[in-house]
């Protein structure tokens, strides 16, 4: 099986009696510390009782149904285990409501890392487990070293995921005359310079709604904007359904004084964690929601808001306040006067 190398998921491995659970409840309370969700995939867990038999949820379950039961601190989701991918099935489930995905066990399972715990005395692991980030005995403090272990490995693991530029246009733009893609500043049209602020850092641009654009841009997919949305939302939506996995840089093309090193600062305030970056000016309140970071993640909430400035109110939204040096990168231009004074 292989797994994309920028899934968070890291293994904890080792024979029976070697620590895994003890480090793993460990590491728990550190990483939400962080304010990062975290999930635990345990493997083999021998006589497993979930529900009482003969009760309704397990006579649901006994019947052939898939069983979610709740009361008012937790709940379950009871489903069957069957076939050589329910790991990869159940990481794909916890994937989009967590930032770390633990898998205890799994040893001679691929994963996108793992560590080897030896139990008293050291052991080797098997010979077909694959490479480990690091194979740690019992004298070592574990949950100190593996908590640290995971700071660094987390921050690498974003970026290694899929990065993608989403270019909104401006539709025909009829307050400003011309369609807003098309206004010329320094000899190129608004949309060239912010495609090419944006293609100094993603693997690939999608131009965002209707319009016209530049020859130079045409041979970037176009989508049309999701059905039943208006705004920037609807082209936002668009991209996310196109490609859910990668993460997405979204720009208007009305700021054509964007630069490759205000997104550059832009993506380095992405830390584990985050699932999206809208910076906003110094001494406002207000954030930026386009000129911004965009992880998969926040893809539901985003679908649920009238507009993505709403979903500015999540908690793993990060506000950091643009350096002023950059603060002309994020100027909107929405008038004929200025974009006259700007060309």
């Amino acid at each position: 099986m292989t797994w994309p190398i920028h899934w968070p998921v890291f293994g904890i491995c080792g024979y029976s009696g070697s620590g895994k659970t003890t480090l793993a409840e460990g590491l728990i309370p550190r990483l939400r510390e962080r304010g990062l969700t975290v999930a635990v995939i345990k493997h083999d867990a021998h006589g497993m009782i979930l529900d009482k038999p003969g009760k309704d949820t397990d006579r649901f379950f006994q019947a052939g149904a898939t069983v979610f039961g709740h009361d008012p601190g937790q709940a379950f989701l009871r489903l069957r285990s069957s076939g050589e991918d329910r790991l990869h099935r159940a990481v794909e489930l916890l994937l989009p409501t967590h930032d770390i995905i633990l898998v205890e066990g799994h040893k001679q399972t691929p994963l996108p890392a793992k560590i080897w715990l030896e139990a008293d005395g050291g052991d080797e692991p098997p010979t077909d487990c694959g490479p480990w980030l690091a194979r740690l005995d019992r004298g070592a403090d574990r949950v100190v070293e593996v908590s640290e272990m995971l700071d660094g490995w987390l921050a690498n693991q974003i970026g290694k995921q899929p990065l993608r530029g989403g270019l909104l246009l401006g539709g025909t733009s009829r307050r400003m005359g011309t369609p807003k893609q098309m206004l010329m500043h320094q000899g190129r049209a608004w949309a060239e310079w912010v495609a090419e602020a944006m293609l100094a850092h993603v693997d690939e641009i999608c131009l965002l709604g209707r319009g016209p654009v530049p020859e130079s841009l045409r041979q970037w997919p176009q989508l049309p904007d999701a059905p039943g949305l208006g705004g920037p939302l609807a082209g936002m939506t668009a991209a996310l359904r196109w490609d859910p996995a990668a993460s997405w840089l979204f720009l208007p093309c009305d700021v054509p004084l964007m630069n490759a090193e205000a997104l550059a600062w832009l993506l380095d305030q992405r830390v584990p964690g985050r699932w999206a970056v809208m910076p906003r000016m110094e001494g406002s309140e207000h954030v930026e929601p386009l000129g911004a970071w965009y992880d998969p993640r926040l893809g539901p909430t985003l679908a649920a808001c009238r507009g993505p400035r709403e979903a500015a109110k999540h908690e793993k939204v990060g506000r950091p306040t643009i350096p002023a040096a950059h603060s002309q990168c994020w100027r909107g231009f929405n008038t004929a006067k200025e974009a006259a004074d700007l060309s």
